[in-house]
C-alpha cells in the first residue's frame, strides 16, 4: 500500500489505522476512506475541479456537496453525469473528468 493519506491542514490528518481503498481518476491511482464520497476523496487528494462546463469550458468541482447542484459531475465506470459528492467510492472505481454534457449532447 502506498504512503498514508495526510491532509494539508496542520491539525487535521487521516488516522493511519483506517483502511483505504484504491480507485483511479483520469488514470492516476488515488485512495479513499471507506464510505467516503468520490468528491471527498478527490478533494482529499488535492483536486479542486474535475469537470468543464458545456458552453464556456470553465472548471467545476464541489459546490453544494449534498447532491443538489450539478457542478461535481464525473464519469464513473463509463457512466456520465454522476454526482461525485453523492456517490460512495468503491474499490476499483474508474473515475474520469467529464467534458461538457458527458456525451449526451444532441
Amino acid at each position: 500500500m502506498s504512503e498514508p493519506l495526510r491532509a494539508k491542514h496542520p491539525e487535521v490528518g487521516v488516522p493511519v489505522e483506517l483502511a483505504q481503498l484504491e480507485f483511479t481518476f483520469d488514470g492516476e491511482p488515488l485512495h479513499a476512506l471507506p464510505g467516503q464520497s468520490i468528491g471527498g476523496a478527490l478533494i482529499m487528494a488535492g483536486r479542486r475541479s474535475w469537470r468543464r462546463t458545456r458552453i464556456s469550458n470553465r472548471p467545476r468541482g464541489l459546490f453544494c456537496g449534498i447532491g443538489v447542484c450539478f457542478d461535481c459531475l464525473v464519469n464513473i465506470n463509463g457512466r456520465p453525469n454522476q454526482r461525485a459528492c453523492a456517490i460512495q467510492t468503491e474499490p476499483g472505481d474508474v473515475v474520469t473528468t467529464q467534458e461538457g454534457s458527458g456525451g449526451y449532447d444532441s
